[in-house]
């Protein structure tokens, strides 16, 4: 799976919505704020249906923490399947899966929960709005697949190429709408 061209209606609409916020979280960072790309109609529908067509079969969509969660409902109604919630540690009662990762300024880690779902071959896509350094999603990654789901791909907004998050997801398929 690769990135549209930079020419794509998808890529057009995610440009002209867009905001960027110099200096945040901290001085040098031009964060890519995606919420106005959210909140547009025509902008959520686009990308929606550009996840939703990177689906391959997928039995079930499972969405990061926390705007994954939206983008995942989304392309999950799209499809006729469900979603997961991939959560921040310490959200879920336990029994859960979970799995540490580490961050440019720490560790994190991410559950699902143990019972009550059963994951065993099921084919999963994961969805989430940012590729940065590609910890989070390797993590859903390896979380799913303790869990027993087939992995089918990762299916993110924007990726921010350059941070190489890409390369550390390994061999699960990583299809961007925007590169940045």
């Amino acid at each position: 799976m690769t990135p549209p061209r930079d020419g794509s209606e998808v890529a057009r609409v995610i440009a002209d919505l867009i905001r960027e916020v110099p200096d945040f979280p901290e001085p040098g960072i031009q964060f890519k704020d995606l919420t106005p790309v959210l909140a547009d109609a025509h902008g959520l529908a686009t990308i929606t249906e550009a996840l939703a067509a990177v689906a391959d079969g997928s039995d079930l969509v499972a969405g990061i923490d926390a705007r994954g969660f939206l983008l995942g409902a989304a392309v999950a109604t799209r499809l006729k399947t469900g979603v997961l919630a991939v959560r921040k540690g310490g959200k879920l009662p336990p029994p859960v899966f979970s799995e540490s990762y580490t961050l440019e300024y720490g560790t994190a880690v991410l559950e699902i929960p143990a019972d009550g779902i059963d994951l065993t071959g099921k084919r999963v896509l994961i969805i989430d709005d940012v590729l940065a350094t590609g910890g989070t999603v390797d993590a859903a990654v390896r979380l799913l697949q303790r869990a027993g789901a087939i992995v089918t791909g990762a299916a993110v907004v924007l990726e921010l190429a350059a941070l190489g998050g890409r390369d550390r997801v390994g061999s699960v398929p990583v299809t961007s709408l925007f590169l940045v």
